[in-house]
């Protein structure tokens, strides 16, 4: 049950997250992996989730975490991520997007372990 609830709520994140990237100066990149993420959530719901769809979303957020780091360590504050929802700088834009590539790499990862015990 409890993971039926916590899929729910990431598939409608992913959803909303892929809506707000319209006016992303890179779009598709951010498209494509939230659709993923929510293309997986679904593919659970419907026990048709095939184990690489998780590894595959967990490797590709990490390495993607791995390559916006370096911008954003020791350059942004907490308080400057959550202060403004406009974009103040390239750093604190990239730190949210972390943020959200977190969110991806969690659920897969939780998804990931699920579909190996099961």
């Amino acid at each position: 049950m409890i993971y039926s609830v916590l899929n729910a709520f990431f598939l409608l994140s992913y959803l909303a997250s892929t809506l707000v990237q319209y006016n992303d100066p890179d779009p598709w990149s951010w498209i494509a992996i939230y659709l993923a993420a929510a293309g997986m959530c679904v593919a659970w719901f419907s026990r048709r989730l095939p184990i690489w769809c998780p590894a595959l979303l967990l490797v590709t957020s990490l390495l993607w975490i791995g390559a916006l780091l370096p911008s954003v360590v020791g350059k942004v504050s907490p308080e400057a991520i959550v202060e403004s929802i406009s974009m103040k700088t390239q750093s604190v834009e990239e730190a949210r997007e972390i943020g959200g590539l977190a969110l991806v790499a969690i659920w897969s990862a939780v998804l990931l372990l699920h579909k190996r015990q099961s």
